[in-house]
């Protein structure tokens, strides 16, 4: 049996089924050069006819240089010949290398579904891939609601198997289209199938709905399967389908396998995901495993200090493999070793055993008792560190801020919410008054801020927020309860690098106005800008 275990990525297709998830024809292009530049065997473009995107992208494919550009359609539609079935004359006319077609593979379906006789859906699937045959392309067979079929009546699935198999296909696959199979089955079933067929010959497609996508995939791959069908990041129609990406490292780092990814196009999959999470406009699962932004990250004291001595204590991989990297959480569960890692991060030197290391230890843990929460907010911290442990530049000082709502009907009896903020700051000896509205109160503070201090640190003008969340503390308190504001702010046009800072009060003002300033202070002192003296 070959060490080799293809990819198969159906990320344009079945990703395209997510809910809130709407591929443009330029997304198509850019994912699937991305794709095929990381070095997926196969990727399956869409199906063919199916919309007016899918239709755009296959009338111009993609030029890829590692992949099979695949099309997806389905069997030959019941009273229609090869030939005048309007879905088999798409397909054709897409001209892929490779045609992914389904068909069903559990009489249930055959019956419910199609409503046509057993025998008749083997003839289905006989005739379309004795067509694929003729166009000299590549074939594969997903053997839809395979497993489901399987166990309430393994013969027919069989035959469904073979109807194709006999045809010539280079895969028949295995779907888990309910995804309800478990991995004991799965392993079980598979290995049945492989005495029949060759494991060689042999895919997984498994959908996620009892979050055993990739464990199934694995299983599968433990019995013969010799192809595994996966989306990045896991997308797909209700729960998703398996996670390509974590699939891949799984299989060679853990398995041994070979998934034609050498060492080096490894650690590009922890940018893969990233991006594509980027070109989705939506925030990356920062817990994924392998390429999560926490996926190594350590917050206890001591989980920490052992990482810092040998980081395979806490660790089942070397982070730089998938591209990642390590981080060392503060929080009210740090220790020295916690502070000292992310200080070096800071390239903050200090020796361990300087008494004002162990006060920032103490700060961290008060301040966190209090409400902050320093492990999604790294800016702010690194700001408390540099003002415990050194000198920082006084940018500004706030020294008040007022903010008023009004809430008014216009003459059509449109309700309309205005805001206003005014700010006072010092910078140096002088005193700024800025007056400013905006859309909320914490856009008509950031605007009056900006007013006052863009003409002295030109560098503000380039950032922007990206994110502003609040989370309510002590809830039991009702109105008296006490909100955290976190805020994530960005270059504008640029998504990396990112800085996120943290503000508690009982005045959700308060905690945003504070955040805002802090995100202010930090860029300015990344950017190793100067106090101003006007």
């Amino acid at each position: 049996m070959t060490n080799r275990i293809f990819l198969f990525d159906t990320t344009l297709r079945d990703g395209a089924q997510t809910q809130g998830i709407d591929f443009s024809l330029q997304d198509k292009r850019a994912i699937a050069h991305a794709l095929d530049d990381f070095g997926m065997d196969y990727i399956e473009g869409g199906w063919p006819g199916a919309n007016p995107t899918d239709e755009a992208f296959f009338a111009q494919p993609p030029q890829l240089k590692n992949s099979i550009f695949t099309a997806f359609g389905m069997t030959r539609r019941a009273g229609r010949s090869v030939e005048n079935d309007p879905s088999m004359t798409a397909l054709l006319a897409a001209k892929a290398k490779a045609y992914c077609i389904f068909g069903k593979s559990w009489d249930f379906q055959v019956r419910e579904a199609l409503g046509i006789t057993n025998d008749e859906n083997l003839e289905l699937i006989r005739s379309t891939f004795a067509e694929v045959k003729k166009w000299g392309a590549e074939g594969l067979f997903d053997a839809e609601h395979f497993f489901d079929g399987y166990k309430a009546n393994p013969a027919y699935a069989m035959a469904c198997l073979h109807a194709a198999y006999n045809e010539g296909v280079r895969w028949v696959v295995l779907c888990d289209t309910n995804g309800g199979t478990l991995p004991d089955e799965v392993e079980k079933i598979v290995a049945a199938v492989a005495k029949e067929i060759p494991g060689d010959k042999l895919g997984i497609h498994a959908h996620n709905d009892t979050e055993n996508a990739v464990a199934n995939s694995l299983a599968a791959v433990r019995s013969g399967v010799r192809m595994v069908q996966g989306t990045l990041n896991g997308l797909g129609e209700r729960c998703g389908n398996a996670n390509i990406v974590s699939l891949i490292p799984t299989l060679k780092l853990k398995m041994g396998f070979d998934v034609g990814i050498d060492d080096a196009g490894l650690t590009k999959l922890t940018r893969l995901s990233r991006d594509f999470d980027e070109r989705l406009n939506r925030p990356s699962n920062r817990h994924a495993p392998y390429v999560g932004e926490n996926a190594f990250a350590h917050k206890g004291g001591v989980h920490a200090s052992a990482v810092e001595k040998n980081p395979s204590c806490y660790e089942h991989i070397e982070p730089a493999i998938v591209g990642n990297e390590r981080k060392i959480v503060v929080s009210d569960q740090s220790g020295r070793a916690n502070v000292m890692a992310r200080l070096r991060d800071f390239k903050i030197e200090v020796d361990a055993k300087d008494p004002r290391v162990m006060m920032l230890v103490d700060v961290i843990k008060q301040r966190e008792y209090e409400g902050y929460a320093y492990d999604g907010a790294e800016a702010s911290f690194e700001l408390i560190a540099r003002r415990t442990l050194g000198k920082v530049p006084t940018y500004f000082e706030v020294l008040s801020y007022a903010v008023t709502d009004e809430r008014r009907y216009n003459a059509q009896g449109v309700l309309a919410t205005d805001s206003e903020a005014s700010v006072k700051i010092r910078v140096g000896d002088k005193t700024f008054h800025t007056v400013a509205d905006g859309n909320g109160p914490v856009n008509a503070i950031d605007r009056a801020l900006r007013k006052a201090l863009e003409p002295l640190y030109p560098h503000l003008a380039h950032i922007h927020l990206t994110d502003y969340r609040v989370r309510i503390l002590h809830a039991n308190d009702a109105s008296g309860a006490m909100p955290r504001v976190w805020i994530e702010s960005a270059l504008i046009g640029k998504s990396e690098p990112h800085w996120a800072t943290v503000g508690v009060s009982t005045n959700i003002i308060d905690a945003s106005f504070d955040a805002l300033g802090d995100s202010y202070f930090y860029y300015l002192l990344r950017e190793g800008v100067a106090a101003a003296k006007p």
